[in-house]
């Protein structure tokens, strides 16, 4: 989502150099973003706070003579190596009370900017005032984010995968979703779906990290093994590159979601226990699906009533009747 904003800087600055500061697993992600000059890896993963290593990252971003540093994370502690690198402007929405590091702050107004990629988007604005002057359509009219494929990889990996793209069309599924079981579709479903894409000759493709080994075995047994199950096996690279070869891609709400969209492969989205109004497929291509039910969203990692019906009770009819009218 945050490419929308890169995509926003480089029209404003065509010349000026944007790096960006982040994990080391989005590297082969802002690698196929053009608007990118350079990523610099954060070594400190997810709740890391490690002050010294912080202090030395922000002394180390001195030599790139940075004039502005947007920050996009509401943590304390992701504000410090812009603090400690001297940086200019540094620009980012209050968040955990970060008077002092931040010396542009902004106050989210959570009700005009609904979606995180708004957020992102307006913190690219000069103007502190930036929603509040502008327009709130203007934030809809975002640059959708759009990934350049590695197409030496692309022949690579088909070859080392063993995969063909020509005898039929790929349905890609992406059925993990690491934030937690109340976002994740029941894999006996996903398997539904196969087997009927499958009867239709089709080639169905298994979509995840090695977190998602299990669930995306057991969709593969459920069809007798007549998937290509990639999950656990494929960088995240090689599978941006070869989710770029299929037709349709199903998926929870999670971060390959959000790749297919920016590969510009037709999408249905389904969403249990969070809001497709905050953080939405970003392409005119894909298909929401949702309960809309009275508990939902809730935003939970697990069901706190016990049953998740908001993907429970939504049946696969609705996802193969989505997928025929793609």
């Amino acid at each position: 989502m945050a490419q929308s904003l890169f995509k926003k800087l480089r029209i404003d600055y065509p010349k000026s150099r944007l790096d960006v500061l982040a994990p080391a697993w989005t590297e082969p992600l802002l690698a196929r973003m053009p608007e990118v000059n350079k990523a610099v890896m954060m070594p400190l993963g997810h709740g890391h706070f490690q002050l010294v290593t912080r202090w030395q990252i922000g002394k180390q971003l001195r030599t790139g003579n940075y004039a502005r540093a947007i920050v996009l994370p509401s943590s304390f502690k992701s504000a410090l190596a812009p603090f400690f690198a001297n940086i200019r402007q540094r620009t980012g929405f209050l968040g955990e009370l970060r008077w002092g590091l931040l010396n542009d702050i902004r106050k989210l107004d959570k009700k005009l900017l609904p979606r995180t990629v708004d957020r992102f988007v307006t913190l690219g604005n000069e103007n502190k005032l930036h929603y509040k002057n502008d327009n709130p359509e203007k934030s809809k009219k975002i640059l959708q984010p759009k990934l350049v494929i590695n197409e030496k990889n692309v022949r690579s990996a088909m070859e080392r995968y063993k995969l063909t793209s020509t005898s039929g069309p790929v349905l890609g599924l992406c059925p993990g979703a690491e934030y937690g079981p109340a976002k994740q579709w029941p894999a006996e479903y996903y398997a539904d779906i196969a087997r009927e894409k499958l009867a239709q000759g089709w080639q169905v493709w298994l979509f995840g990290s090695d977190k998602d080994v299990v669930v995306t075995g057991k969709i593969n047994k459920l069809t007798q093994n007549q998937c290509v199950d990639l999950s656990g096996k494929t960088s995240l690279g090689d599978a941006i590159d070869l989710m770029s070869c299929t037709d349709t891609i199903v998926t929870n709400d999670s971060g390959l979601m959000h790749v297919a969209a920016a590969l510009d492969r037709k999408v249905i989205a389904i969403y249990g226990s969070t809001d497709p109004g905050f953080t939405p497929p970003l392409t005119d291509k894909a298909r929401i699906i949702s309960l809309d039910l009275d508990c939902s969203p809730c935003f939970k990692r697990v069901c706190p009533l016990g049953h998740t019906k908001c993907l429970v009770d939504l049946k696969p009819h609705r996802v193969l009747t989505a997928l025929d009218n793609t």
